[in-house]
């Protein structure tokens, strides 16, 4: 599958989530990485990040791409909001 990761977390988890994050994916810019992942390392990088963050501070939005005419998201955190401005 193909996933697009967008994170926003606080300034001393920063760096733990970009290092865990490419691990699986690559960095496209701040905050955001993409790439093809296999569903056991898609889920074992869930499991990864959830340990870091703080659900009260943080936020990850997932989105995930199994054929062109479908997608997913997922969120985990903070609601950001701007759910209306998919790409």
């Amino acid at each position: 599958m193909f996933v697009i990761l967008v994170y926003d977390v606080g300034v001393k988890r920063v760096a733990k989530v970009l290092k865990t994050c490419r691990k699986y994916l690559t960095w496209v810019q701040n905050s955001v990485l993409e790439g093809d992942i296999s569903e056991t390392n898609f889920k074992k990088l869930k499991i990864e990040l959830l340990k870091i963050i703080n659900p009260d501070e943080d936020s990850l939005i997932f989105y995930t791409f199994r054929t062109k005419s479908y997608s997913k998201r997922e969120e985990y955190g903070i609601k950001k909001g701007g759910e209306e401005l998919f790409l």
